[in-house]
């Protein structure tokens, strides 16, 4: 399904008397039978659109010669427009999903489509407009065209609000994982995991960051399709910069160097998070449930083993790590808490959980991992906006509903999970 770009960048078209004020649907042109398959082509729409019943007749009124003319920005926002698009009388809400200091997140209905829509409604402040959070969101999601990435259908502003229209998923990667009683099926952990550095390889290509990974924010539909969700922290990165804000990633995921301060940071921020994901989906816990930034690195130094100047250059003349003074902790082997994992899972993970970040194996080149080979070579030259799960070898193995998992008695860094408050945000939040 081709995805709705909508023009909503704030650039302006140059003026041109053909266009001004005029509708495409108004000028006159020559006869000829027009499809809503061709207005759909034309404007780039989705397959499963349902044009108003007055909009395909006005079309077949003047003819085919719209056709062979170039369309504007102009013209095409006005033709949304009369369909429906950036309209809020559109879409119908169904149920209240959740709501954050921002935003109220809505299940909803497209009566453009008749599908389900996630409605994501940004309360504007009359003195302080759109949250910055937000702007980012929309910037970056109209640009981002992946399979596994969430789309971003429309976009509805009024005085009061700013409305994001998204596709609509079944669950986040927590709730499906609560679903399962914390035992995904390790199938199915390779397919998530790959879906994730798919999506992810595309944003950082495109020198985006996501910034704010965990399983809240990722999206999960019936098929197993995982796409990445909530772009709210995430930032453009077209140059080098050292300026970035260290207070991003929910504290669980987030990678030691930021923990202890660094603001020099590129892709390799993201790859801590993942490591972080795979862990707990392959063991149904968190990795390092941190309730502060020093029990957080006290976690992972337990696990990980105390860094020093031969294992992190550097590290002995941070001030936030001298002042702590952890203890002095010989690195475990993480074989032992991932009892589910192959060798080959093992050794990735490792890679992603690497305490300098440019020492972090980056999405690209993960997808080529020997531990995704039983998945075959078509995987990895898919199309941006093709599913996976288009591919008949790649199938969603059925998950078993088991009581929840309890904590490994050798996992001694990590407390027992029934004891951590849930820490949930909602879906897009």
């Amino acid at each position: 399904m081709n995805d709705v770009k909508m023009s909503s960048d704030g650039e302006s078209d140059p003026a041109s008397s053909s266009d001004d004020v005029q509708s495409p649907v108004r000028v006159r042109l020559r006869n000829k039978k027009i499809s809503t398959e061709d207005i759909n082509k034309r404007l780039s729409l989705p397959a499963d659109i349902r044009l108003p019943d007055d909009y395909l007749e006005k079309f077949n009124l003047i003819g085919p010669a719209l056709f062979e003319q170039p369309i504007s920005r102009r013209l095409r926002r006005v033709s949304l427009s009369e369909i429906g698009f950036g309209k809020l009388e559109t879409y119908i809400k169904l149920d209240k999903l959740g709501e954050g200091t921002y935003a109220t997140v809505y299940k909803g209905r497209s009566k453009l489509t008749e599908n389900l829509v996630a409605l994501k409604e940004i309360r504007l402040e009359h003195e302080e407009g759109a949250p910055c959070t937000a702007i980012r969101e929309v910037s970056l999601l109209k640009d981002l065209k992946h399979a596994n990435i969430v789309t971003l259908h429309d976009i509805i502003h009024t005085q009061k609000s700013l409305t994001l229209v998204f596709e609509y998923l079944d669950k986040d990667l927590k709730q499906y994982l609560d679903d399962c009683g914390n035992t995904i099926h390790v199938h199915n952990v390779k397919l998530f995991l790959f879906q994730l550095l798919r999506g992810l390889s595309y944003c950082h290509r495109r020198k985006v960051l996501h910034r704010d990974l965990k399983p809240q924010n990722l999206l999960i539909n019936e098929r197993g399709e995982l796409k990445l969700a909530d772009f709210g922290l995430a930032r453009a990165k077209s140059i080098p910069t050292k300026t970035y804000s260290n207070e991003v990633v929910t504290l669980w995921y987030r990678p030691p160097d930021i923990l202890l301060g660094s603001t020099d940071y590129s892709t390799h921020i993201d790859m801590w998070g993942v490591g972080c994901i795979f862990y707990e989906m392959a063991t149904g816990r968190p990795l390092f449930p941190g309730s502060t930034v020093e029990e957080e690195l006290h976690f992972i130094f337990k696990l990980l083993g105390t860094p020093t100047e031969q294992s992190w250059p550097g590290i002995s003349s941070n001030e936030e790590f001298v002042t702590c003074n952890y203890p002095q902790y010989r690195a475990e082997r993480l074989s032992n808490h991932t009892p589910r994992l192959s060798s080959e899972g093992v050794e990735l993970l490792s890679k992603f959980l690497q305490f300098e970040g440019k020492k972090r194996i980056s999405a690209d080149e993960s997808m080529n991992h020997c531990y995704f080979s039983n998945l075959g070579n078509r995987v990895r030259s898919l199309p941006d906006t093709t599913s996976i799960f288009s591919l008949p070898e790649i199938q969603l193995e059925k998950e078993t509903k088991k009581p929840t998992a309890t904590p490994d008695p050798g996992n001694t860094h990590t407390p027992h999970t029934g004891n951590i408050p849930s820490r949930r945000r909602s879906l897009l939040f």
